[in-house]
């Protein structure tokens, strides 16, 4: 996992090796809209729910990239604070198209599992 070494931002981002491959795999438009998400996590305490959000009954959460009729979600968990407003420390688990709500349920799995490898 590596780590922006930014000082003065609101939140730390680290990536892991997961969420690369999935990013490098992308198209520069989705990379670019991805890159903005994550500076708006960075650079704003309160970010709106259009672009990051809470996973139901989960300590997760999910990025949202819509890029046109494309539907980008990356899971997110909060490291220092069971609320991402308050968190300095966010780490990117994964990422996937979605295609559908079944979709959710594994990327979910494969979020906690890297989480769990992660601790």
């Amino acid at each position: 996992m590596e780590n922006d070494q930014n000082q003065g931002l609101i939140r730390e981002v680290f990536y892991t090796e997961e969420f690369f491959i999935f990013y490098k795999e992308l198209n520069v438009k989705v990379q670019t809209k991805i890159d903005y998400v994550i500076t708006l996590i960075k650079d704003i305490q309160l970010i709106h729910t259009g672009f990051v959000k809470k996973l139901v009954d989960t300590e997760l959460y999910e990025m949202r990239v819509s890029i046109s009729s494309n539907e980008y979600r990356t899971i997110l968990f909060a490291v220092d604070h069971k609320n991402i407003i308050e968190a300095t420390k966010v780490v990117i688990l994964n990422g996937f198209l979605k295609k559908s709500t079944k979709d959710y349920l594994e990327q979910i799995n494969k979020a906690k599992k890297i989480l769990n490898e992660l601790e």
